[in-house]
């Protein structure tokens, strides 16, 4: 008799009774991921539909549909991971592996087997994600409230130090009520974890990587070791030029008061570019302006950035991305207008979805979200299961390559600017990109750092803030705002959990991927480039109409997650392993001025 895979059998009296676990075979193992990936492609489609509506027709019932679907969804996922379990230990061929670790790898998140403790963690996940997002600072009263994106303007356009300390207090204080359950979700991410396998969440996040967890992690040390000069020179220059706005509230030689960097987070310095920008700042042209006078509309914007991988060999952009997605804003309804990329049905249904503006910066955002696009369509032949990037660090890194092709020898060649400047107009640009991508990337590391402690249990609930800020400080030289008035460095009390304050540590979503696509998109960028014959300076560079680069992109591109990263890196950088000296490559210019503008000036923390 069988009873869900265990057969029990009647051994003769001269043999030992006995009664064994049937094994099941690498056919059954074929067979079940086989038919996996074809649910849920229909459970996924169902989905993505769902959430595009609810994006661009936001009501009450759309917003309820999308959630069930989603759900419904993210269930089947979890139910299909913990069945592939069984199949462990088996000799797989390479595929039906690659495809059941992916299964597993699929997931943020596992809820334990116990029906409880299942739905105690699928609320405190979706309760902490509602707190911060109905996070509010009201310091008279509800008629004074100020949510995140009140209060990042502040961050991001005053100057005023006292208020930039209340606005980043303010935000910080709604991460308070989660503490509690944020030490609860830990213990239960981590027994669903290690019922799938793993040592605990944090590996399960770190194994997504075609490496061993502890390997992955020495990995980024490594490459942020590679571009830990350019940062450090960066810090300087920037806490030099902040202590000349602010005086001693900003330190000679210390860590940087973590509000006053135009970011609530302090991830991104590019807000206060106007305080630290040189003298010679003026690039030469302003892109908007260019557009604006050739009387572009949005069609023409799109049409930029399909043309530009047109000219790469790829082929234009089908007709229903122009009949499906969503390009300006409703008059008559409530939209997401944060910029996106769908592929709504994995096979060719590819839509942009944003409400586009006449800006230089919008430019930049088509050209990257239709690198979004463009592998979807080159990935779509593949196998359901590998119909995604190489690793979760490559879709954005393929948007943010192509962006580092908007040179001004492109916009010559679009016809939008007559004559390149001079290279020697480059700085102010070149400050304004790393005060963007080069401060983040600490940041990038930090966040998931500390997430990775805490889940093994190297940080005790008692010293989540204190080592968030240890971390923070050892990375970014980034210290907690004083008092008013005051240097940087007073303690933040465990009444206190500001890693919370960042939506991806409330809503359980792994950070990692930012870090790798900031390192990515310049080692891609600096091997296309030389595909290209490129011979001037790698900031100047750019792929526009090269079919040797658009070649060996599309050769990464269509491997999907086919194979481990390693491979698809080799297709495009001809290496297989992630390099960083492409970022000191592109900055180049801007170290060399960097250290002059330091020179007998404290550089580090």
């Amino acid at each position: 008799m069988t009873i869900r895979g265990v057969v029990c059998l009647t051994c003769s009296v001269a043999a030992l009774a006995c009664c064994t676990t049937r094994k099941p075979t690498p056919e059954e193992a074929r067979k079940f991921i086989d038919d996996v990936e074809q649910k849920l492609l229909v459970l996924n489609v169902d989905q993505g539909r769902a959430d595009w509506v609810k994006s661009t027709y936001i009501t009450d019932d759309t917003e309820t549909l999308s959630a069930k679907l989603d759900e419904r969804a993210i269930a089947a996922t979890v139910e299909y991971a913990k069945q592939s379990t069984r199949f462990d230990g088996l000799k797989l061929d390479a595929e039906t592996a690659r495809k059941i670790k992916l299964l597993k790898l699929s997931l943020t998140i596992a809820t334990p087997s116990d029906p409880k403790e299942s739905e105690e963690l699928t609320r405190i996940v979706a309760g902490m994600e509602g707190t911060y997002g109905k996070g509010k600072y009201c310091p008279g009263g509800p008629e004074s409230c100020k949510d995140l994106e009140d209060l990042s303007k502040i961050l991001s356009e005053s100057r005023d130090p006292k208020q930039l300390l209340e606005a980043w207090s303010g935000w910080h204080a709604i991460a308070r009520p989660m503490r509690k359950d944020f030490v609860r979700y830990v213990e239960l991410a981590n027994k669903g974890a290690r019922q799938l396998g793993f040592q605990d969440n944090g590996a399960m996040w770190r194994a997504k990587y075609d490496m061993a967890p502890e390997a992955f992690a020495g990995e980024l040390e490594r490459l942020w070791e590679q571009v830990r000069p350019l940062y450090v020179s960066l810090h300087a220059y920037v806490r030099a030029r902040l202590r000349e706005k602010y005086g001693d509230a900003v330190p000679a030689n210390g860590p940087i008061p973590a509000h006053l960097l135009g970011n609530m987070w302090a991830q991104e310095w590019d807000n206060i570019y106007p305080l630290v920008a040189p003298a010679n700042a003026d690039p030469g042209y302003d892109l908007t302006a260019l557009l604006k006078k050739r009387h572009t509309d949005w069609k023409q914007m799109v049409k930029y950035g399909e043309n530009f991988f047109v000219s790469l060999g790829f082929d234009p952009l089908p007709q229903t991305f122009w009949e499906r997605s969503l390009f300006l804003k409703p008059k008559d309804r409530e939209v997401v207008c944060h910029a996106s990329a769908w592929d709504i049905d994995m096979v060719g249904d590819v839509r942009l979805k944003m409400c586009i503006q006449i800006t230089g910066e919008d430019f930049l955002t088509i050209h990257h979200e239709l690198g979004h696009n463009f592998y979807q369509r080159a990935y779509s032949p593949q196998p359901p299961s590998f119909r995604d990037s190489a690793n979760d660090g490559f879709h954005e890194a393929v948007g943010d390559t192509i962006a580092l092709s908007i040179t001004p020898e492109y916009l010559v060649k679009l016809g939008l600017l007559d004559k390149a400047p001079d290279t020697s107009k480059d700085i102010g640009l070149l400050l304004h990109r790393a005060l963007e991508k080069i401060a983040f990337l600490p940041f990038g590391l930090v966040i998931d750092q500390w997430r990775w402690k805490v889940f093994s249990g190297e940080i005790p609930p008692e010293k989540y803030n204190q080592t968030w800020w240890e971390l923070r400080q050892k990375y970014q030289g980034i210290a907690p705002p004083g008092p008013a008035g005051a240097p940087a460095g007073a303690p933040r009390g465990e009444e206190d959990f500001d890693p919370g304050a960042k939506y991806h540590v409330a809503a359980n979503v792994p950070y990692m991927r930012y870090f790798l696509a900031d390192i990515l998109q310049f080692q891609f960028h600096r091997a296309l480039a030389q595909a290209a014959g490129c011979a001037g300076p790698l900031n100047r560079c750019s792929i526009f109409g090269d079919k040797a680069a658009g070649s060996r992109l599309n050769a990464m591109l269509e491997m999907g997650q086919s194979r481990p990263w390693q491979e698809a890196l080799e297709k495009i950088a001809g290496t297989r392993e992630m390099d960083a000296s492409a970022i000191r490559d592109y900055f180049a210019p801007l170290q060399k001025w960097l250290d002059e503008q330091n020179r007998g000036k404290p550089v580090g923390w």
